[in-house]
């Protein structure tokens, strides 16, 4: 059977996909995060599925979980937080698969960086502010980042900047960046969006992480460094624009 990579969203149960919700709703097995999806999903398997939490599986025990389940003629729900195409470690689940013989189908989500957008009641596009947006993180303890994606580069565009699974090492965050941001560049952290227990931290470079000290922020979170945060004045967007050529598509 098939293997259905779903991303289940920022945490909010409500903020899954129809698509994704009716997918859940017709698998027999479903593998999900118990420390990041919320258990309010699981509500939406059939009765009678086997649900199985791989926050203590390694890779290849939940590869053996997904290829039994399709062995045994059963559609399988893998639950991801966010959105499956950006930092969900199922491009490895899927190498596997292939390898495996397993068919499978990716069904996306809500991502994290979208829903603190929406927290902020910020566009992170500007009109002549800013058209650029990059998605990274910073190299830790976890997986290295390959050359050229570290911070000192990718500041040099001046680009707004959201990384993910930063929030404890905040204080480097602003180290590396200063040099390109300056000081006053608007900065947001947002920890647990949309969910009950959302945190937003609105300050400047400078100021950032010592509110995020302060809230007792280390994970779950996404820092937004860059000017289209605090635009306001901004000449309106092109599309709507009285003078556009509305016959030209």
């Amino acid at each position: 059977m098939t293997v259905y990579f779903i991303g289940a969203g920022p945490g909010a149960a409500d903020l899954i996909t129809v698509r994704g919700a009716r997918t859940l709703a017709a698998c027999q097995v479903c593998l999900y995060a118990g420390s990041l999806v919320p258990r309010e999903l699981l509500a939406e398997c059939p009765e009678g599925a086997r649900l199985v939490d791989t926050a203590q599986l390694n890779l290849d025990e939940i590869t053996g979980e997904l290829v039994r389940a399709h062995e045994a003629g059963l559609d399988v729900a893998r639950l991801h937080s966010g959105d499956p195409s950006v930092f969900s470690a199922v491009a490895e689940q899927m190498r596997r698969l292939d390898a495996a013989g397993v068919p499978y189908e990716v069904v996306p989500g809500v991502p994290a960086f979208a829903a603190a957008a929406a927290a902020l009641k910020r566009e992170l596009t500007v009109p002549t502010v800013g058209q650029t947006v990059i998605l990274t993180r910073i190299a830790q303890r976890a997986t290295a980042m390959p050359p050229g994606e570290d911070l000192a580069t990718l500041g040099r565009s001046g680009a707004l900047l959201v990384l993910h699974l930063a929030a404890g090492y905040v204080d480097r965050v602003v180290e590396e960046l200063l040099p390109f941001y300056g000081a006053d560049c608007p900065t947001a952290v947002v920890a647990l969006a949309s969910r009950p227990e959302e945190v937003i931290l609105r300050g400047t470079l400078a100021e950032i992480a010592g509110q995020v000290k302060e809230a007792g922020i280390v994970r779950t979170a996404v820092i937004m460094v860059g000017r289209t945060l605090g635009a306001s004045q901004f000449r309106d967007s092109h599309l709507y624009s009285a003078e556009r050529d509305r016959h030209v598509c």
